[in-house]
């Protein structure tokens, strides 16, 4: 049986499992979905077209699936879509999405995100995120599987960051962060290999080899970004061992659409 608290105002129309539960004074909406094990803490607010999967955890005070804070969203049917696993702590704000882009905000799974992060309209993360209290994403960001976003980070609406890097604290970010790689900053600037986070994740030594060359070429060489993909190129075919991760580099310089972090 679901435990709905006696305070609670859920929506005849929601789809909640049977296991799902909602805590005192939290609401809601007709066109929310939550799958089984979600528990919904105290006073949160769940509305628009949002889906939700297994196992997640709200704490107390979310707002989830508000309209989007964009001038140009006229009440389209857009979408929020959380995954599972994902531990959701106190005064998030979470967006729905707009027609201007995909038209959805994406949490992936197993993210830890702490109190008073907002995930803006069109976000897209992936899984295994870590995002530290006060961090701010703009409109139509990306994040990369397990990327960590300090305290009071802020980054500027549509960059790119990529798997496995780290945003320092207080950081202002207005350009996309390459994978693996450690800025912090106002203005942000790269600071090295979140070698770390790799040795912590299960890397091995040829690996973060590969990507510390990666690395030298694209910040310490005074190549083009051209000649630094160039370069990269060459480093797959010399370090196979490593050639996924450089690659992984190599390619998002291809997608990057504000420029990198440098």
């Amino acid at each position: 049986m679901m435990k709905i608290h006696a305070t609670a105002i859920v929506d005849p129309k929601a789809e909640l499992d049977s296991s799902v539960e909602v805590g005192p004074y939290s609401i809601i909406g007709p066109n929310v979905r939550i799958d089984a094990g979600t528990v919904v803490g105290p006073h949160v607010v769940i509305e628009g077209h949002t889906t939700i999967g297994k196992d997640n955890r709200f704490f107390q005070f979310g707002s989830i699936g508000a309209a989007p804070q964009d001038k140009k969203w006229n009440g389209e049917p857009t979408r929020l879509e959380i995954g599972s696993g994902n531990t959701i702590r106190e005064f998030v704000t979470f967006n729905l999405g707009t027609a201007q882009d995909e038209g959805v905000t994406r949490l992936g799974d197993d993210n830890w995100i702490s109190a008073y992060v907002h995930l803006a309209h069109d976000c897209q993360v992936g899984s295994h995120t870590i995002f530290s209290n006060n961090a701010q994403l703009a409109g139509h960001v990306h994040v990369g599987d397990h990327a960590i976003l300090s305290g009071y980070a802020g980054v500027h609406q549509f960059c790119k960051i990529g798997a496995h890097a780290f945003i320092g604290m207080y950081t202002s970010l207005t350009q996309d962060v390459p994978p693996f790689v450690l800025v912090s900053g106002n203005p942000a600037g790269a600071r090295g290999v979140n070698i770390e986070g790799l040795k912590r994740r299960g890397f091995t030594r040829p690996q973060i080899d590969g990507i510390r060359a990666a690395y030298k070429h694209i910040y310490r060489s005074n190549l083009t970004l051209e000649e630094a993909k160039a370069a990269l190129l060459r480093e797959e075919e010399a370090m196979p061992e490593a050639a996924p991760d450089i690659r992984a580099m190599r390619d998002f310089l291809g997608i990057a659409t504000r420029g990198i972090v440098r």
